[in-house]
C-alpha cells in the first residue's frame, strides 16, 4: 500500500465505516495478472457499489486495467493495489461494457494516465437518458461514494472492430462479442498469460443480470469464448474460473432455462405469473441474488420471447 493514507480510507474513517476486507484486495490468478473481486450483492452505500470485478495485467512497459469498478473511491483503491504490485504506469483502461458498476471509477483511471478503450456501440448508452438518470439516482442511493463530482467518461479510443494492443511484449486481443449482455460487450484475451477477461458474459457462481440482453446471442457468445482456450477466465462477477468449460455452463444453462420456460409460456399465450410460478427454479434458487434478480430476468425474457418467439 502507499505510505500515505489514500483519501478513500480517510473518508471511510471520517464516516465511521469499515475499511475494505482482505477479500477486496488484488490477488494473482496468473503470472502478472490480478483480479479484484466484487461482492455478490446489490450495489449500496454500505458496499460502495463494490459488486463487480476489475483486473489488471502487469507488463514491462506498463499496466493494462480491465474495467474500473463502481465508484471513484473503489478505483482509487484499485490503483493502490496496483501500486502495491508494481510502479509501472497505468497505460490503458479497457471497458468491457458501460454498466454503472463497471465504469464509475473510470475518471480516476483516466486522471492517472490511462487511455480509456471501449467499443463504439457504448456511445449510444453513454449519451442516453438512461445513463444520465441512472447516475442521478446513484448520487442519491450510493452517496457519498457517488456524488456531484462523479461523471460519465467517454472512451479516448472507440473501437468498431476487433483489435490487438501490444504492450511490453504482451498481446491484448480485444474482441467484440455483443450484442449479448449489452450491445458493446468486449472480451480481452491475453494469450501469453492464458487469461480471458470475459466481462458480464460470465457471472460465476451467482445469478446473472439479464436486463434487455439478447440472450440468444449471449448463449452463442459463451460458446465462442470456449474456443479461445484460455486457462483462466475472469468473469464480470464472481471468482475466476480455472475450469471454463464447466463454469461457463452455469450462465449458459440459466439463460437456456429462461428461454425454454418463458418461450414455451409465450408461445402458448400463458400469462407470465402462471408460467413463473410453475417453472422449476430448483437448480438456481440457492444461488446468490436469485431473489433479487430472477423474477425480473424471467419477465424480461418473457417479453423478449413474445416479440421474437423461441429460436
Amino acid at each position: 500500500m502507499r505510505a500515505s493514507t489514500p483519501f478513500w480510507l480517510a473518508a471511510l474513517a471520517l464516516l465511521g465505516l469499515a475499511a475494505p476486507t482482505a477479500a477486496q484486495t488484488a490477488r494473482s490468478v496468473a503470472p502478472g495478472v490480478y483480479i479484484v473481486q466484487g461482492q455478490a450483492a446489490l450495489g449500496s452505500a454500505a458496499n460502495r457499489n463494490f459488486i463487480s470485478n476489475a483486473g489488471f495485467v502487469v507488463t514491462d512497459e506498463g499496466v493494462v486495467v480491465v474495467d474500473a469498478l463502481g465508484s471513484p473511491a473503489l478505483a482509487e483503491a484499485l490503483i493502490a493495489e496496483i501500486r502495491r504490485v508494481t510502479p509501472q504506469p497505468i497505460r490503458y483502461a479497457i471497458v468491457t461494457h458501460y454498466h454503472a458498476d463497471h465504469i464509475y471509477g473510470l475518471q480516476v483511471l483516466q486522471a492517472a494516465g490511462a487511455t480509456v478503450v471501449a467499443h463504439a456501440a457504448g456511445r449510444e448508452y453513454l449519451t442516453s437518458d438512461t445513463a444520465r438518470l441512472r447516475l442521478e439516482a446513484s448520487r442519491n442511493d450510493l452517496a457519498p461514494w457517488i456524488d456531484a463530482n462523479t461523471r460519465l467518461v467517454a472512451a479516448d479510443r472507440w473501437l468498431d472492430a476487433d483489435t490487438t494492443l501490444r504492450l511490453g511484449g504482451v498481446d491484448f486481443r480485444i474482441r467484440h462479442v455483443g450484442p449479448a449482455h449489452t450491445s458493446e460487450d468486449l472480451v480481452v484475451h491475453v494469450p501469453q498469460r492464458g487469461v480471458l477477461f470475459a466481462g458480464d458474459l460470465v457471472f460465476q457462481g451467482r445469478i446473472p443480470f439479464v436486463g434487455q440482453a439478447d440472450s440468444q446471442q449471449w448463449i452463442a457468445s459463451l460458446g465462442q469464448l470456449l474456443t479461445l482456450g484460455a486457462k483462466v477466465v475472469i468473469p464480470g462477477h464472481g471468482p475466476e474460473s480455472t475450469d471454463p468449460a464447466v463454469d461457463l455452463a452455469l450462465t449458459r444453462d440459466y439463460l437456456l432455462h429462461l428461454r425454454k420456460t418463458m418461450g414455451d409460456a409465450a408461445r402458448e399465450l400463458e400469462p407470465f405469473e402462471e408460467a413463473y410460478q410453475k417453472a422449476d427454479w430448483s437448480r438456481f434458487e440457492r444461488l446468490p441474488l436469485f431473489k433479487a434478480a430472477n423474477r425480473m430476468n424471467a419477465y424480461n425474457t418473457y417479453l423478449l420471447m413474445e416479440q421474437q418467439g423461441p429460436r
